[in-house]
């Protein structure tokens, strides 16, 4: 009952960073009607928030901002890591940039493409409601 709970009031916050952030504010509209899995209102706090939804490149000099954040969440918390630029860096392999969010924080779900479509992330929301219907209630995995 907890599992179902918690993947069918997901929470996200928002860290968009570039061109895919539009893809995910797109996802948000009526036009995809997020609602029905449980993920339409964005938060503006971390402390509400159970999802962060990572779009976009990392600089380094952004990676503390993302800690920070991500450490602010309330447990249980997962990380979305939304396109090419945010998973492994994209096609921006230089001194300034991560390669890859992984490296900052632990990404449940990759969702490929630059930028992906939101129906991409969708799939993406999808595969994490598995995910947390694979694990226990209180953080064991079943």
């Amino acid at each position: 009952m907890v599992q179902w709970a918690r993947r069918s009031a997901i929470w996200p916050v928002t860290f968009g960073l570039a061109c895919c952030a539009i893809e995910m504010m797109a996802m948000s509209c009526g036009r995809y009607d997020i609602a029905r899995f449980g993920a339409e209102v964005f938060r503006a706090s971390p402390r509400q928030s159970d999802l962060m939804i990572v779009a976009g490149r990392l600089s380094r000099k952004m990676a503390p901002a993302l800690r920070r954040v991500y450490d602010q969440m309330p447990e249980p918390k997962w990380v979305i890591s939304m396109g090419a630029c945010a998973s492994v860096g994209g096609v921006f392999d230089n001194y300034a940039l991560v390669q890859g969010v992984d490296q900052v924080v632990p990404v449940d779900v990759f969702v490929p493409g630059c930028p992906p479509r939101p129906e991409s992330l969708i799939y993406g929301i999808v595969q994490l409601q598995r995910k947390i219907d694979q694990q226990r209630a209180f953080g064991r995995t079943a």
